[in-house]
């Protein structure tokens, strides 16, 4: 059973599966906007689907907090190869639960030097999380059992930014705090400053 994740809440990935993990699935899903159009002279209107680019990030850091790799839509693999992105998804939409942008971590081939991913979302069109519907970001396994769920339509709100979650090392093990901090930004690299306090 998925654990609703809220602000803050932390989580061992170990226990919530109730074994070591080695591969889990960071997925990101979204719908399409609803816009009201009027029509010429009140006739013709109605809703329309409009397309929103949402972007899935993760970000690899250091003990001493430093950057050290990135994983985004102009990257699509690691470095070290243990961390693959699906790819951009500039629409949304789509079978309602399903996710959009995966990306795909093997927590065992991360190199010792990696002690902080950082997961975080951009809306590279510029719109405002509010009015997306059925947006979410999910922890899974990679065999498809659903670890954690953090909804992010319950935050809304004009943000262009949000700080999804971190996943970090400690004592041997890999644990997951839910960070959901609003930032604005079109990529991760606007949101840098934001995600300091959390390293």
């Amino acid at each position: 059973m998925a654990v609703n994740l809220q602000k803050g809440q932390r989580i061992s990935l170990e226990k919530e599966a109730g074994r070591g993990l080695n591969h889990v699935v960071m997925g990101l899903g979204w719908g399409m906007k609803q816009v009201q159009s009027r029509g010429f002279l009140g006739f013709g209107g109605g809703t329309r689907q409009e397309s929103v680019d949402l972007d899935a990030s993760c970000l690899l850091f250091d003990a001493s907090g430093n950057l050290v790799d990135t994983v985004w839509f102009r990257q699509l693999e690691s470095r070290c190869g243990s961390i693959r992105h699906s790819g951009d998804d500039r629409s949304g939409g789509g079978e309602a639960g399903s996710d959009n942008e995966r990306i795909s971590i093997e927590l065992n081939r991360l190199p010792a030097t990696v002690q902080t991913l950082i997961f975080t979302v951009n809306s590279f069109s510029g719109e405002g999380f509010a009015g997306i519907p059925s947006a979410f970001s999910r922890i899974a396994e990679a065999s498809g059992g659903e670890i954690a769920r953090f909804d992010l339509s319950l935050e809304g709100g004009n943000y262009t930014g949000l700080l999804m979650t971190k996943l970090y090392r400690h004592n041997s093990e890999w644990k997951l705090q839910a960070i959901g901090e609003h930032a604005s930004g079109r990529t991760f690299h606007d949101l840098l400053p934001a995600l300091r306090p959390y390293l």
